[in-house]
């Protein structure tokens, strides 16, 4: 499952991965969650989880650059999963 969203160079915008639904089936709770924002984005702050979901804040990039943000959740069950976030970067 991976979404796709235009950002503007200059915004700082928070990207969210709803591990929710496929929480509640496994039957599981996040226990750590990483998320890696490749060179040229810059990632503000830590990645925040809450209710299944986890939550990061970046800013920058370049204009007509194509950038994919990776989550990764361990559970307290000890399942590991990710998902990705593909960003293009334009004038807005």
């Amino acid at each position: 499952m991976a979404d796709s969203f235009i950002k503007d160079p200059s915004a700082l915008l928070e990207y969210t991965w709803d591990w929710g639904l496929w929480l509640a089936d496994v039957d599981d709770s996040i226990s750590t969650a990483t998320v890696t924002v490749p060179d040229g984005l810059t990632a503000v702050g830590s990645a925040v989880v809450g209710d299944g979901i986890v939550t990061q804040r970046v800013s920058g990039g370049d204009v007509d650059g194509a950038y994919t943000l990776v989550c990764q959740i361990t559970t307290a069950g000890g399942l590991i999963d990710e998902r990705s976030i593909h960003l293009t970067i334009s004038q807005r």
